[in-house]
């Protein structure tokens, strides 16, 4: 199989032809169509995370997919030789990942690709749809009723996150560069604040006077005591992008590292085939085009999702 990989981090990224690997008891062999790309691809690669995750060289990033499966190991049971399936696919150990032709992953974490939706859209849904469920419903406990602060509305969790709080009933504030607003507005923001030219926190305190119940920070640095100031008296905030060593004792912070759940992705499926969620794409690469994909990526204004195409 063809797949991308690094031999130390800093190191270049290199398409090679390696084995295939084979179902070990439990396990699902997976041709892959598809594979989201995400910031933290490119943070692993560059070792930001050696000291967080064991890891093994030669290392194979990429950890969400969408694909076909071609072979079930033994006991393995749930999916049959053929079936489109996708998944949140990081292991214990980073080494054997996405960005390739072929992976073997645990059938517990798979999950049937939702049906009216491309390979490339369903592989750049389970990292960033799955972070922002587990960030709004397990850790923000979001209610229908609550007001939510999108931080960094329009990245790919932004933009799931929009989606599934307004499915939920809520109300969303979502903050990204006015550019970005109408399309925004299509995904379900109620109101869109410009970070650039306009007061973050005086804008949602003009709106909400108490402020907001849950504040999702997507942006981390500087942006998380944006986030903390627009809360209200009892309000929540959870981040991806700040581990919380400089936030105040009195603050209810969470950071969150998003884990496999396919009864989540399940919920997901649903919500997409009934038609409730768009998955935005800016573009899709080849595997010898990761530099430019990376590039992209860590630019910090990609609207949406960008993936590998492997068909």
């Amino acid at each position: 199989m063809k797949a991308l990989i690094l031999n130390e981090f800093e190191g270049p990224l290199e398409v090679v032809t390696k084995e295939k690997p084979e179902p070990k008891e439990g396990e699902v062999l997976v041709r892959i169509k598809a594979a989201g790309i995400n910031p933290v691809d490119a943070m692993i690669t560059n070792g930001y995370m050696k000291d967080r995750m064991k890891h093994h060289f030669p290392l194979v990033p990429g950890w969400e997919m969408a694909g076909v499966v071609e072979e079930c190991g033994y006991g393995a049971r749930r999916f049959m030789n053929g079936e489109e399936v996708y998944a949140y696919a990081r292991r214990p150990e980073v080494g054997e990942g996405t960005f390739a032709e072929y992976i073997c992953l645990p059938e517990s974490y798979l999950s049937k690709k939702p049906v009216n939706i491309s390979f490339e859209e369903a592989g750049s849904v389970p990292l960033t749809g799955l972070t922002a469920y587990q960030c709004l419903f397990d850790t923000g406990k979001l209610k229908q009723e609550d007001v939510v602060l999108v931080l960094g509305a329009s990245g790919g969790v932004g933009t799931f996150a929009i989606q599934l709080a307004k499915y939920h009933g809520s109300t969303v504030v979502a903050v990204a560069s006015e550019d970005n607003h109408t399309y925004l507005k299509e995904l379900g923001a109620d109101y869109c604040i410009d970070y650039k030219n306009q007061d973050v926190e005086k804008e949602v305190k003009n709106k909400f006077k108490e402020g907001v119940d849950l504040v999702l920070d997507a942006v981390g640095g500087d942006t998380t005591e944006i986030g903390v100031q627009c809360m209200k008296k009892g309000g929540k905030i959870v981040s991806i992008a700040n581990p919380g060593e400089d936030i105040d004792d009195q603050v209810d912070f969470t950071f969150v590292f998003v884990e496999p759940n396919s009864r989540q992705l399940d919920h997901i499926r649903e919500i997409i085939e009934a038609g409730n969620m768009k998955v935005p794409m800016q573009k899709t690469y080849k595997l010898d085009e990761v530099k430019h994909a990376f590039e992209q990526i860590l630019s910090g204004h990609t609207t949406g999702k960008i993936a590998f195409s492997l068909n």
